[in-house]
C-alpha cells in the first residue's frame, strides 16, 4: 500500500468521523432545544383565607377577602400560564385546606399550604391578600417580604414598582418587611401581596370590581416576571 493511497483512507476515515461527530451534535442540541422549550417553569399562588376563615370584610359591600383574593388569583393564574409557565393553586376552590373545623384548624391550614409549596418547589410563591387598618384614609397596594431572603426582597420590589405605577395608585410605597408563616414557610422566592385596603372605600370600590381585579393581577404577574427575567439575564451572563 503506498503512501498516497494510506493517505486517501485516512482523509476517509476523517471525514465519516466528523459527519458522525457534526449529526451527533446536531441532534443533541435539537434534543436540548426540545427539552428546553417543553420544560416549564412553575408558579405557586396563594389565595389567602378560604371557607369559615374569611379574612377582612369590605366596609362597605361586606364582601369576603377571601372571596376576593381567590377572584384575583384566578386571573393571576391566567396570566402566568398565558406566559407559558405551570400554575399551582394552593387554594384553588372557596374552601379551606385545614379539613374540619375542630380547633387547630387555621395551622392545618396553613401547614397544607407550606406542604403544597415543597411538593411543587416552585420558582416564586405569590401569596395574595387583602389589607385593613383602622384609619379609612390608609389605602393602595403593599408588598411585603422575608427580611433575610434577598430574591424574595428583590421579587417584592419589582411587583411594588409594578403596583406603583398604576393610574390609581394614589400612593407609592416601598416594599416592606414581614414575619409572616407564607413567607417564612420555605426558601423559595415569596412574597405577599396585600392589593389594598378594604377599610377605604375607594380601594374597596376597585376590589370588588371584576376589572379592577384583572388589571392588578396582569400588574402583579408583571412585576413578577420582570423579577424572573433579571434572574435570568444575570445567570447567562
Amino acid at each position: 500500500m503506498n503512501f498516497f493511497y494510506r493517505h486517501r483512507i485516512l482523509i476517509g476515515f476523517a471525514g465519516i468521523l466528523v459527519a458522525v461527530i457534526v449529526t451527533f451534535g446536531i441532534c443533541f442540541f435539537a434534543l436540548a432545544r426540545t427539552a428546553a422549550q417543553t420544560q416549564k417553569f412553575t408558579v405557586v399562588i396563594d389565595a389567602g383565607h378560604g371557607g369559615i376563615d374569611g379574612g377582612v370584610v369590605g366596609t362597605v359591600s361586606g364582601t369576603k377577602e377571601s372571596d376576593i383574593n381567590l377572584s384575583i388569583s384566578r386571573f393571576l393564574q391566567t396570566e402566568f400560564e398565558n406566559a407559558g409557565f405551570q400554575v399551582v393553586q394552593t387554594r384553588p376552590t372557596e374552601a379551606g385546606l385545614y379539613g374540619t373545623i375542630a380547633p387547630g384548624y387555621k395551622k392545618r391550614d396553613m401547614k397544607r399550604r407550606s406542604e403544597i409549596i415543597h411538593e411543587t418547589a416552585p420558582a416564586l410563591v405569590i401569596s395574595v391578600h387583602q389589607n385593613f387598618f383602622s384609619l379609612a384614609s390608609r389605602r393602595g397596594a403593599q408588598v411585603f417580604f422575608r427580611e433575610d431572603s434577598s430574591s424574595s426582597r428583590m421579587l417584592a420590589c419589582s411587583i411594588q414598582k409594578s403596583l406603583n405605577e398604576m393610574p390609581e395608585t394614589t400612593r407609592k410605597y416601598d416594599a416592606l418587611k414581614g414575619d409572616y408563616y407564607m413567607l417564612n414557610c420555605s426558601d423559595y422566592p415569596s412574597v405577599i401581596v396585600e392589593c389594598g385596603f378594604l377599610s377605604n372605600p375607594e380601594d374597596e370600590a376597585l376590589l370588588v370590581s371584576t376589572a379592577y381585579q384583572k388589571k392588578i393581577a396582569s400588574v402583579i404577574a408583571s412585576g413578577a416576571l420582570s423579577y424572573l427575567a433579571s434572574e435570568a439575564a444575570s445567570v447567562q451572563f
